[in-house]
């Protein structure tokens, strides 16, 4: 079977971005699984620790658990997001526990988020959990810079963050943490944000966000590893598809098919309702945004 690694640097070479589709409610394993295989295209299915604490993921387990009852790997893969260690509420968090029970569970890749912490812990911690996962021969992500969205509170406008760069990942900083810290693929900030998990906040509507795409340029240039972006949902798609061409080789997407599933509960629906509608949701976002149906051979070959 081709390793998850071979799929994101092939992915990189041929300029695609693999979606990675976030299981917020455990019953929309299966249709994001279908959906994938329908449109005859690639993606991984993730998990994040948001998803289990503030969602209907309940666990790592638990997850894995309903992924192996559907899994296709001619198509998906099972990914680790956003294990942080200091979390969008400011706590510290038992990171290298959670992503040692990833890993013995079978996850194919992980992703460490130190990104809070200085640059120079955030590469110890890295390559902390890289040495763990490159022992399992997976595949570690991490990120560098600050995608914001997670944290309590409004976020000032988002035109505002985005002429200050605030947050962008630095390209000199990127150069020495990806050799230092030997992470696989780097997340980074170039305008994306976070879909808001705030209780007020999170069936909200995303902002529009847009991408520096020449900054972008220049990470792929200085880092040469596959690059990553999160807040996948709400980004302008001209800006997405040229992302692809420019380094970045994995999508994150969480609210945009968070959302469908729970508003088809809430209008009375039943969970075959809501699975229904993240099916459909999965499948436009393949077919129509990311404009990915039918690529699955030419990651395989």
């Amino acid at each position: 079977m081709t390793g998850t690694a071979d799929i994101i640097r092939k992915a990189r070479h041929l300029g695609l971005g693999i979606p990675a589709f976030n299981v917020a409610h455990l019953p929309m394993t299966e249709p994001i699984i279908r959906a994938v295989r329908d449109q005859d295209s690639f993606a991984l299915v993730e998990v994040s620790r948001i998803d289990w604490l503030k969602f209907g993921a309940q666990s790592p387990a638990a997850v894995m658990a309903e992924y192996r009852r559907h899994d296709d790997p001619r198509y998906v893969r099972l990914h680790l997001d956003h294990v942080p260690v200091v979390d969008e509420d400011q706590k510290r968090v038992d990171y290298r526990a959670v992503i040692e029970e990833a890993i013995a569970l079978g996850y194919q890749s992980v992703m460490i988020d130190a990104s809070r912490l200085s640059l120079e812990d955030n590469i110890r911690v890295t390559r902390e959990i890289a040495g763990i996962a490159h022992r399992a021969q997976i595949p570690v992500e991490a990120e560098l810079g600050a995608v914001l969205g997670h944290e309590a509170g409004p976020l000032p406008p988002y035109e505002e963050l985005f002429k200050s760069g605030r947050g962008f990942t630095r390209p000199d900083e990127a150069v020495r943490f990806v050799k230092e810290s030997g992470c696989d693929w780097l997340s980074v900030a170039i305008g994306n944000i976070h879909g808001a998990v705030g209780e007020a906040t999170k069936d909200q509507k995303k902002v529009e966000a847009h991408l520096a795409l020449d900054h972008l340029g220049k990470l792929a240039e200085v880092t040469g590893v596959p690059l990553v972006l999160h807040g996948g949902s709400g980004i302008r798609q001209a800006d997405m598809l040229a992302s692809m061409k420019r380094g970045i080789a994995k999508v994150n997407v969480g609210t945009e098919i968070r959302q469908a599933y729970e508003q088809a509960l809430k209008a009375g629906g039943s969970v075959k309702d809501a699975q229904e509608a993240t099916y459909a949701c999965t499948a436009s976002l393949i077919k129509d945004w990311f404009q990915l149906t039918g690529i699955r051979s030419r990651l395989m070959s």
